[in-house]
């Protein structure tokens, strides 16, 4: 017993030592180009921000997952698809103008984009249900590329414009509390993370859809004999999962300019913030979100914005190592 006290203690303390190494190298970095107090808060908030789309993303790759067991990499197109929908339905005459066809571009574009996750387990992951992991992942891949392509096909290649949400114009509002500047659009995703997170745990907690997508989770064919069916859950959690891939999206594009492919890197890096949590747990993944949008915007802001994701994709490497030792000590 003394002797794992021992252990935890020392495995504590290593994991500070490395925190402590890194906060200081991020602030050696920092002064050398005379950052202050406002300039590591401006890189925090936007990193919240960033991290904030991460941790959306995360969520849906935790939703399939848990329910199936497949790691979803056409997540990422549920993201553009999301963006660039809701910027089609907004620029036509149906939807209406200003805030009201924004609300209800958003709503149809979620509504399409859910339809499509649906479409897409039921043709592409049904029929090779009991094929080996690799292989589903290798389809979900091929089904990113799929509707990356036809996007292109129809929406060029060409960045398009979403109005903020706040003025339903191409100039957002623009806050300044303490000297820092947050966009009222960064905000807006701050608490549609909030809600959708709060949203599906509830769904998940207090509904009997929600209790017989966990029960699939825990054992599948424990919940077969219950009269649940894994097929059907299955549907809903890739339906679910596309819903909130496309709620970042349409958060995301009046913050930059969505695109065909810029589902590939969202994805990779909700895929990260998943990773971190385990690919289980919902708060650990929305966690994980955050504490990478924080990482690779403090990392870059001190050194080169250019290098951004690389150091998501190091923070990556880490965590399939530390999965890696720590499956290796259960073996």
């Amino acid at each position: 017993m003394l002797a794992l006290i021992e252990k935890r203690t020392s495995r504590l303390a290593l994991k500070a030592a490395g925190v402590l190494l890194v906060v200081a190298v991020i602030w050696l970095l920092g002064s050398r180009q005379n950052f202050g107090l406002q300039q590591y808060g401006q890189l925090v908030v936007a990193g919240i921000g960033t991290g904030a789309v991460y941790a959306l993303v995360a969520l849906g790759f935790v939703m399939v997952f848990t329910v199936t067991g497949i790691i979803n990499f056409a997540q990422g197109a549920f993201v553009m698809l999301g963006a660039l929908f809701t910027v089609t339905l907004y620029e036509t005459p149906f939807t209406g103008e200003g805030r009201t066809g924004l609300i209800i571009s958003a709503l149809l574009a979620v509504v399409l984009t859910t339809v499509i996750g649906v479409v897409v387990e039921r043709l592409t992951i049904l029929p090779a249900r009991n094929a080996d992991p690799l292989t589903l992942i290798i389809i979900t891949v091929g089904v990113y590329i799929a509707i990356q392509g036809l996007a292109l096909i129809y929406w060029g290649h060409a960045g398009r414009t979403l109005p903020s949400f706040t003025t339903a114009t191409g100039s957002d509002s623009i806050f300044r509390p303490w000297g820092l500047v947050i966009k009222a659009q960064t905000l807006w995703v701050l608490a549609t993370m909030v809600l959708a997170f709060a949203v599906l745990s509830l769904f998940l907690d207090k509904t009997m859809l929600g209790k017989a997508l966990r029960a699939c989770s825990v054992n599948r064919d424990a919940s077969r004999l219950m009269g649940i069916n894994p097929s059907r859950m299955s549907a809903i959690a890739f339906g679910i999962a596309a819903a909130l891939g496309a709620v970042a999206g349409i958060v995301l594009a009046p913050l930059t300019k969505p695109v065909y492919d810029m589902g590939l890197t969202i994805g990779l890096k909700g895929f990260v913030a998943a990773a971190m949590g385990g690919l289980i747990s919902l708060p650990a993944a929305v966690g994980g979100g955050l504490l990478l949008g924080l990482v690779e915007n403090l990392a870059a802001g001190v050194t080169k914005a250019g290098l951004r994701d690389v150091f998501a994709f190091i923070v990556l490497i880490a965590v399939l190592l530390r999965g890696r030792s720590r499956a290796g000590r259960f073996q």
